[in-house]
């Protein structure tokens, strides 16, 4: 059976994230192309920003001055800790990511009912 779909987006019913994909892409190719020049022109202006702050001194790579709770006040000891973390946390998330859509590539499965398949096909 299919997920409901989401709020504004009636086109995409399959659980699977390309599945839903390409059926937004043969429905309404239109909501793809918006969303893939909104992505060109944020990135255009933010890869401008980044690169003369980087290049100015102004700033360190992936330094966006983003700290509203104020983990990297204090201990530099700490705050290079927690940068490694964040670093190492966020490659993991993207594997992640890629896991889940190879995934659905390659069985048409949503992530967690992959994953009950799998335990129910392996359970002793």
């Amino acid at each position: 059976p299919a997920l409901p779909s989401a709020p504004g987006c009636e086109a995409a019913t399959l659980k699977c994230q390309t599945d839903a994909f390409w059926q937004i892409w043969n429905s309404h190719p239109q909501y793809i192309a918006a969303g893939l020049i909104m992505i060109t022109f944020i990135e255009a202006v933010s890869g401008i920003a980044a690169t003369s702050g980087r290049e100015s001194g102004d700033r360190a790579p992936g330094d966006f001055g983003l700290d509203p709770l104020g983990y990297l006040k204090g201990d530099p000891e700490k705050a290079a800790r927690l940068q490694a973390q964040e670093i190492a946390n966020g490659r993991l998330a993207m594997w992640a990511a890629a896991g889940l859509i190879g995934q659905g590539c390659s069985n048409h499965l949503g992530g967690v009912e992959a994953l009950t398949q799998s335990l129910n096909d392996n359970m002793f």
